[in-house]
């Protein structure tokens, strides 16, 4: 039996039991040249938009996938992007991840998502594994040194999340902003002495809020200790839980929510109220600063936005074009494992009064 395809003033005969669909018949059944049709999928902007509209929707009726193996010997171009990661289980990367492999598809690319479990020497293997096999790479919180970084950029185009290097195109969410406004809000509620749960040697998110934290809390005349360096997993925050205790501070800033959560957990089970004797702010807010109790107050990450934006940074890079960086907006999000400190203003008090007889 063979079933007739109409598109336009042109008709294609397709047999069942043949090979499939070519590009070819896609061009006889467009009434285009067979160079429009493979360029309407391997630089769709040089393709007049109606010819460009026609050909798509011939080779959706007709069941026609483009070989990307072929193309690609053609082009130059694989199609594929590289996402390495720091640690695929830390809820903060998940939206990343998953903004940027929706946002890929949509310009025709598949993203490969790689862990490197924290270590640089892995990272390092792993863009070189991936440099061959696709056109680009996102490396999201990377933890190589910054001329590493700078080396593997001349074997592969690159886009860099959350690390500044000079020259080099990245994407960064400002959590030196959101720092500075955990730390002041700590401040405003009456906390003189303060800790800073570090996050991981060679993190440029971690060296950003340590700075940020020490600027803001000298200017304040206040005092901050820091106990770290940290892996930015749950357990470490509880495990820091005694070590906070001896400081004598009464509110904790710590590098991700991960860390927040466990030492809020850890200080709870210790007999600690949370926010009643220590205040603990996270950094992320991933879903779970939302679901513990008390909810963690944060600094939230615009991570969906950084995959999309990393993305649009890499597809647009040229070969000589000049490397661009953005900062996007980090926002602190007050919830209830911050209250009072032993400084803390008359309204602060009178407030937290009025908020437990409410409860």
């Amino acid at each position: 039996m063979a079933l007739t395809e109409r598109s336009g003033s042109h008709r294609i005969a397709i047999k069942e039991g043949t090979v499939a669909v070519t590009i070819r018949d896609v061009a006889r059944a467009s009434g285009v040249h067979i160079s429009t049709v493979s360029r309407t999928f391997s630089a769709p902007h040089l393709v007049n938009p109606e010819t460009r509209s026609r050909v798509l929707a011939t080779a959706e009726q007709l069941g026609y996938r483009p070989n990307r193996a072929a193309r690609a010997l053609i082009t130059g171009r694989t199609h594929n992007i590289g996402l390495i990661v720091a640690d695929i289980a830390n809820p903060f990367f998940p939206p990343l991840i998953k903004a940027a492999e929706t946002h890929a598809r949509r310009r025709d690319y598949h993203v490969f998502v790689a862990d490197t479990d924290e270590d640089p020497i892995v990272e390092l293997d792993l863009v070189q594994a991936l440099a061959k096999q696709v056109d680009g790479i996102l490396l999201c919180s990377p933890r190589m040194s910054d001329d590493q970084i700078e080396q593997v950029r001349r074997e592969v185009p690159l886009v860099v999340i959350n690390r500044m290097i000079t020259g080099l195109p990245a994407v960064v969410m400002d959590v030196g902003h959101g720092a500075r406004e955990a730390v002041r809000h700590l401040l405003d509620l009456g906390h003189r002495h303060l800790v800073y749960l570090a996050g991981p040697r060679g993190s440029w998110t971690n060296r950003e809020i340590r700075r940020a934290a020490g600027a803001t809390t000298r200017a304040a005349g206040a005092e901050l200790t820091v106990l770290g360096p940290n892996q930015p997993v749950e357990e470490t925050g509880a495990a820091a839980a005694e070590a906070v205790l001896r400081t004598g501070a009464t509110a904790v800033l710590a590098y991700n929510d991960l860390m927040a959560i466990g030492l809020l957990q850890a200080l709870q089970d210790r007999g600690v109220d949370v926010p009643g004797q220590v205040s603990v702010v996270g950094i992320d807010d991933i879903a779970y600063s939302g679901l513990v109790r008390p909810r963690l107050t944060t600094v939230a990450n615009p991570t969906a936005t950084a995959g999309r934006t990393a993305v649009d940074m890499l597809l647009q890079q040229g070969d000589d074009g000049p490397a661009g960086q953005v900062t996007l907006r980090t926002d602190l999000i007050i919830r209830n494992s911050t209250g009072p400190g032993p400084y803390a203003p008359a309204v602060a008090l009178n407030a937290e009064v009025a908020a437990t007889v409410k409860e």
